[in-house]
């Protein structure tokens, strides 16, 4: 059996399926690890959904800020960008029963030390802290209020980690770190204007993996989001956004021997702006 990692797909459906039989990936056998934005940008948003949720057991998908924002916007919540994509999963005959699947997506999950989490975690958390701060939004997303909070998540503000945090200011503040993190300072403060590569640190800010002291600094994070940074791959970091959906290739790892697999971005599947 083995478990390959992948980046962000974001509706690149066919350079998804290229990628599987690069990697010979045989369901009945072997697991995905999928880091979240599974929708969005590309052109077959829907199809990646029915793809992965047909896979039961066999994929663990993480939510990211783009399925975040198609749950959102689903409910008539947030702000639609000019390059959403997803109106083929809102207009689909089974979108209540993808958009349910999707809702029930894991934050991060942790496993034999490997943390697979969208964006990344706060220099404070440790993995079992992340784990439990991420159950917290799950069980918001499960719950009979969820449109409550799908009408409360979006913004930045708080920018910061506080254990005092509570409410919805708590769960807004998980779910920023663990979804569009790159930038922090060693108190957790996030910053979410600076976008480019990881030089581009604004002062007093340094890429969240680099910060001293990280208490998660001890496992390997797999992580995707930032398609600026590019794919990464450190002893304790697999960063697998290699910007398929801006025309680079989609990458997957074998977290067993770290064996690298590539798929060029398919034909009619980048974005220009």
């Amino acid at each position: 059996m083995a478990t390959y990692a992948i980046g962000d797909i974001q509706g690149c459906f066919a350079s998804f399926m290229r990628l599987l039989e690069r990697c010979r990936f045989d369901p009945a056998a072997d697991r995905l690890w999928l880091v979240g934005d599974l929708v969005n940008r590309g052109p077959r948003s829907l199809d990646t959904l029915r793809f992965v949720k047909a896979l039961g057991d066999s994929a663990v998908a993480v939510l990211g800020n783009h399925d975040l924002s198609l749950l959102m916007a689903a409910e008539g919540f947030g702000k639609r960008g000019k390059g959403d994509t997803f109106d083929d999963v809102l207009q689909a005959p089974d979108r209540d029963e993808l958009l349910s699947w999707l809702r029930r997506r894991r934050m991060c999950h942790v496993e034999n030390g490997y943390c697979l989490v969208h964006a990344g975690l706060l220099p404070q958390w440790t993995l079992p802290r992340a784990e439990a701060l991420a159950g917290e939004v799950e069980a918001a997303l499960a719950a009979p209020g969820w449109r409550e909070f799908m009408a409360r998540l979006w913004g930045s503000e708080p920018a910061g980690w506080s254990d005092e945090l509570t409410g919805w200011p708590r769960l807004r503040v998980i779910v920023n770190a663990m979804t569009r993190l790159r930038f922090c300072t060693p108190e957790g403060v996030m910053d979410f204007r600076a976008k480019g590569d990881a030089g581009n640190a604004p002062s007093g800010f340094a890429p969240w993996f680099d910060v001293p002291g990280r208490r998660s600094a001890g496992a390997t994070l797999v992580t995707g989001h930032w398609s600026a940074l590019g794919l990464k791959i450190l002893p304790n970091l697999l960063a697998l956004d290699s910007g398929c959906v801006w025309g680079g290739p989609l990458t997957a790892v074998r977290l067993e021997d770290r064996a690298l697999f590539q798929a060029p971005c398919s034909p009619g599947e980048a974005r220009t702006v």
